[in-house]
């Protein structure tokens, strides 16, 4: 049991981790943009402080994407 578990976190732990880390940077990017939508339904007039708001958050959720890519290939 213990072998099998070392080949699958040395082989597919480096691309398990990313899959991971994409899917759910892709999650948060997706929370993000639905709020986003309802609250310019609610208020259309702070859609210009919403924009500004929810591109920094997809910005921020799109660094977890890139940090699990970038940090477990090398």
């Amino acid at each position: 049991m213990i072998d099998i578990i070392a080949q699958l976190t040395g082989d597919l732990g480096r691309g398990l981790t990313s899959a991971l880390g994409c899917t759910f940077a892709a999650l948060g990017v997706a929370l993000i943009g639905t709020k986003a939508v309802e609250s310019v339904g609610r208020n259309p007039g702070a859609s210009g402080k919403i924009l500004v708001q929810s591109i920094i958050g997809m910005a921020l959720a799109e660094a977890v994407a890139f940090y699990s890519l970038f940090l477990y290939q090398g």
